[in-house]
């Protein structure tokens, strides 16, 4: 019956991921690529790319992240990288196949940049939320990141996205010579960005965890190990049992819970998991009481 209940969780989160994986492909197949919008990451590269050579995104996509996904199974494990492999392969078809079967027979739905940019950003958006929510990626730059932020811990990740995502969007000025293109391609990644926080996390700018568990060694080691933030334990005691306690305490980013949460189910399925919203953290790693914001 475990067995049973397993395989079946398992083809649920697959299919989901799936869904996931066509939204997105929805969003840059549809609004941005016919608009050589490069909205950052691998799949703005891509863009780039098929805007000079005519080869389609969705392949150009795949061969991009082939040895990004090769580095994140050496560095992080066949077990995280697995569904994010799977979801570079499904999104990069589905791309192609929306390419051929609606673009190419009916043509461009819209050649306006800034419709484009939020139809193909929000659609980009709730897609990866799905994925998310099953605990994994979009691939690409995501992988870079995460090994970049366990060599290099004082380095803030949302600091990396930014200057990639200005890089590759500079790019594609240059590139295509087109400064009005590269302006709503940067646009189309803040409507991304607004979207994916508003759907996952309603606005909450990070998440304040509590996890009482009698897996408490277990669970921390992985928070640490796979998510790279701090931890704290709080002593507290049973009203009832009278026993002694430690509870997990965290603070996390908003687009870590899911992780977080599929780690505690994973490893204790009767432990208490307590999320509140923080909406301001400030400290090491987050908010500067001076000037800096989460």
């Amino acid at each position: 019956m475990k067995e049973y209940n397993r395989m079946k969780e398992t083809l649920i989160k697959f299919m989901l991921i799936t869904f996931g994986a066509l939204v997105y492909a929805m969003g840059i197949a549809i609004f941005l690529d016919p608009n050589n919008l490069a909205p950052g990451g691998t799949t703005g590269i891509a863009i780039i790319i098929n805007s000079i050579t005519g080869l389609k995104t969705g392949t150009l996509v795949f061969l991009i992240n082939i040895p990004i996904l090769i580095f994140g199974w050496w560095k992080f494990g066949i077990k995280f990288i697995l569904s994010t492999m799977y979801v570079t392969v499904a999104s990069s078809f589905f791309m192609n196949l929306m390419n051929e079967y609606i673009i190419l027979k009916y043509g461009v739905i819209t050649h306006d940049l800034l419709l484009s940019g939020a139809a193909g950003g929000s659609l980009m958006a709730m897609g990866m939320a799905v994925v998310f929510r099953q605990g994994a990626t979009t691939g690409g730059t995501d992988i870079i990141i995460r090994a970049l932020r366990q060599r290099y811990k004082h380095v803030r990740s949302g600091t990396i996205f930014i200057i990639t995502d200005a890089i590759i969007v500079s790019a594609s000025a240059v590139i295509l010579r087109n400064v009005e293109i590269a302006l709503y391609a940067a646009i189309t990644i803040v409507i991304s960005n607004y979207v994916l926080d508003l759907v996952l996390y309603g606005g909450d700018s990070a998440k304040l965890l509590y996890i009482i568990s009698n897996k408490q060694e277990q669970i921390a080691k992985r928070i640490l190990d796979e998510i790279d933030i701090g931890i704290t334990y709080l002593k507290a005691e049973g009203a009832y049992s009278k026993s002694d306690k430690k509870v997990i305490m965290c603070v996390c980013r908003k687009y870590n819970y899911t992780k977080i949460r599929e780690i505690v189910r994973e490893e204790d399925i009767d432990a208490f998991f307590i999320v509140s919203g923080a909406n301001e953290v400030f400290g090491d790693g987050y908010k500067s009481y001076l000037t800096e914001e989460i």
